[in-house]
């Protein structure tokens, strides 16, 4: 881990217009630079970079942020590969925080298993080149497929000769030792002792993590020596670096031309890789034969919403592989699906056919993945009712998990018309199993709030707090029909029950903050959330800063910073954040503020936390709105010489548009039967409703004649 200190000197030094003039050819236009954007086709620059801000934002596809940023989303590294890349580039010494001895332990044994995978690599390709077996047959194989040299090189495929120890034998003379050789999985300890190799008598396809270190192997059994082994390929198992539900075969060579072209086609296996590419098309990954996890799509949609699914027309394979696709709509992906010609595979395919007859055939034959799957099972089912329920009930199960509303409502439409249903029908079929599986998210998402509060909790108080839990998840489970508008019954946002929430003393004291019964989703369109996200945008520009004196106990004057003025006002009247990433950024300005030189706007920049990162620089970059208030001579006033009234002006309004909001989710709690049955329950809420009639009624008195109170 990279200590606060080098990450400090690293921005200090690293000037944006510096590191973006590497990739960008940029003009100065005013006091910022512009150029072209490196994230998308463009004939007219939209790209802007502001030297005094240290920022860039691209105003046509919204890519853009500091220039830790810039480089994480341009060479598609994570946080603290940049940071190294930028370290480099400055001639910067990284200093490391000291690691525990655990963590010590942990570190060099996953770089002992690297280091022993990229000789492994090394090896094999030696055997390739330079071995008569693996001229031979490994070359020989190879150049069969239609693999050239230059395609060999890049993938670094390699050969294991028929010896069934060789590679064991040449590791340990070289110093590796055999425990590093198991746990790589490389070899295979018998019984006897003595170590096997896996790999014996295969051609070798290294699998490369997204940064390019070698993590796995997959190995394809050949000559005749090996037929009676009974599988054809024979891959790493997994071990503490290799996981292959988060890795995707190729990811590493084809994530800059997924960002370029903004799409992802989708292979099964290691060959169709290497033969796209070969063709010239090179956004290509293979999830290698194994289902789709989520680990998977998420890495894919850190470079692109648009992937393509390739098929051979093998209609048992694409049934086994359509919940995968779905995980790829609940991920908010655009999905296609391309059927190539009978009797060829991507590999063949791409083969046959140049990078631009491949783009032409796809963008002629593929089509969206519902209307695919529609069609696919429609005929399937035929005229049996039965089937064709079954088949509806799968449509719309698939339509439900698609995150954007407009997305949903076209596909309904479409489907509609194409399954001679109504329309009012579905809608209801998708609302439902949406409510359905909101509920659900609610439940695990409590569930695992409570096991991790129980893992900090003394054995002493876990029976009350487990009673309380299943008395909350009783009342939740005996309502399952709610609509979207009734709250859930563990009120709150993110947020354990009271009692499945252990606090200290002190802790209790300093926030006595209630549940809140506002949904957990759904609310970007509220008032209130608007509001709170103008109050984190004072918070992380001016922070830090003074807006005025007030004085203490002794008379004594004491400047009083922003940080603290919302701070004070949100407990003074019991009310909180709603959204969890802003409470955690007014936790850590609360903890930093008397820091030595803390300032809110680059601290939460540079925080290793990349949704904090990115929402600080969202703020931060919003462009710059006239104000309103103006002096006698008409000069704009900007918002840092007015804080003393703007920060309380935003208070009043966040605190009066969220108390409203939770008073209308209070009253509909309150009208729930399962509640209203439960005489201790309805107490609670009765009180906490009085309890918010006292709080709006005096932020009315203080936002003065502009309020108008709503009960």
């Amino acid at each position: 881990m990279i200590d606060q200190a080098t990450i400090d000197r690293i921005l200090d030094a690293a000037q944006i217009v510096d590191v973006v003039s590497e990739f960008v050819t940029l003009h100065k236009r005013g006091v910022n630079y512009v150029g072209l954007c490196p994230f998308h086709n463009e004939k007219t620059p939209s790209f802007s970079v502001s030297p005094s801000k240290g920022l860039c934002k691209c105003f046509s596809c919204g890519k853009g942020g500091n220039v830790v940023h810039f480089i994480m989303e341009h060479e598609q590294l994570s946080y603290y590969e940049a940071l190294r890349w930028l370290a480099k580039k400055y001639n910067i010494e990284i200093k490391e925080r000291e690691l525990t001895a655990e963590e010590k332990q942990a570190q060099s044994l996953r770089e002992s298993m690297f280091i022993v995978n990229q000789f492994a690599a090394e090896y094999f390709q030696d055997i390739l080149y330079n071995h008569i077996d693996g001229q031979r047959i490994g070359m020989t194989y190879f150049r069969q497929r239609g693999f050239r040299d230059d395609i060999i090189k890049k993938f670094q495929l390699g050969y294991s000769t028929d010896s069934r120890d060789a590679l064991a034998r040449a590791a340990q003379q070289r110093g590796f030792k055999a425990e590093f050789l198991e746990k790589t999985g490389l070899c295979i300890r018998k019984d006897d002792g003595s170590l096997r190799d896996r790999f014996w008598g295969r051609v070798i396809f290294p699998v490369h993590t997204l940064s390019g270190k070698i993590v796995a192997f997959g190995g394809r059994v050949l000559n005749a020596q090996t037929k009676n082994v009974q599988m054809k390929y024979v891959n790493s198992p997994e071990s503490e670096i290799y996981h292959k539900s988060r890795e995707l075969y190729g990811i590493f060579f084809a994530k800059q031309a997924i960002v370029r072209q903004d799409r992802c086609f989708l292979v099964e296996g290691y060959t169709d890789v290497i033969s796209m590419h070969q063709s010239g098309v090179e956004n290509v990954v293979a999830s290698s034969g194994t289902a789709l996890t989520g680990e998977q799509i998420r890495m894919i949609h850190r470079f692109t919403n648009n992937i393509t699914v390739l098929y051979d027309g093998d209609m048992a394979g694409i049934k086994a592989s359509i919940r995968g696709i779905d995980m790829l709509l609940e991920e908010g992906m655009n999905v296609k699906v391309c059927l190539l010609p009978d009797g060829d595979d991507p590999d063949s395919f791409a083969r046959k056919h140049n990078a631009t007859d491949f783009q032409a055939y796809i963008n002629a034959h593929e089509t969206d993945f519902i209307r695919f799957k529609t069609d696919l099972l429609m005929e399937e089912a035929g005229k049996d009712p039965i089937k064709r329920a079954s088949l509806i009930s799968g449509i719309v199960k698939s339509i439900s998990i698609i995150p954007d509303a407009i997305v949903r409502s076209v596909y309904i439409r479409e489907c509609s018309q194409m399954l001679q249903m109504e329309e009012k029908i579905l809608v209801e079929s998708v609302a439902k199993l949406k409510e359905r599986a909101r509920e659900e998210k609610a439940k695990e998402e409590q569930r695992k709030l409570y096991r991790e509060q129980q893992q900090q909790t003394s054995p002493s108080v876990r029976q009350n707090d487990h009673e309380s839990l299943q008395n909350a998840t009783g009342l939740q489970e005996e309502n399952p029909d709610k609509t979207e508008e009734t709250p859930a019954s563990f009120p709150g946002n993110d947020a354990v029950p009271p009692a499945a929430s252990p606090q200290s003393p002190d802790e209790s004291q300093q926030t006595n903050i209630p549940d809140s019964y506002i949904p957990l989703e759904g609310n970007e369109q509220k008032v209130f959330f608007a509001k709170e996200r103008e109050l984190m945008r004072i918070l992380i520009r001016h922070g830090e800063k003074v807006m005025c004196y007030i004085e203490d106990d002794n008379g004594t004057e004491k400047p009083f910073t922003v940080i603290e003025c919302i701070s004070t006002g949100l407990k003074e009247d019991n009310l909180q954040f709603h959204n969890a990433l802003h409470r955690k950024i007014m936790e850590e300005a609360e903890m930093h503020l008397h820091d030595t030189g803390f300032i809110a706007e680059k601290y939460f920049i540079a925080h290793p936390d990349s949704a904090i990162s990115k929402l600080a620089v969202e703020l931060a970059s919003d462009r710059y709105q006239l104000s309103k208030y103006h002096s006698k001579g008409q000069r704009i006033i900007p918002d840092e010489e007015r804080l003393h009234e703007l920060v309380p002006h935003l208070l009043i309004d966040f605190k009066l548009s969220i108390v409203e909001e939770e008073m209308k989710h209070v009253l509909q709690a309150l009208a729930d039967q399962s509640i209203a049955n439960d005489p201790q329950q309805y107490q609670k809420i009765m009180e906490r409703f009085k309890e918010l009639q006292e709080i709006q009624s005096s932020m009315a008195q203080k936002a003065g004649d502009r309020v108008v109170l709503k009960i």
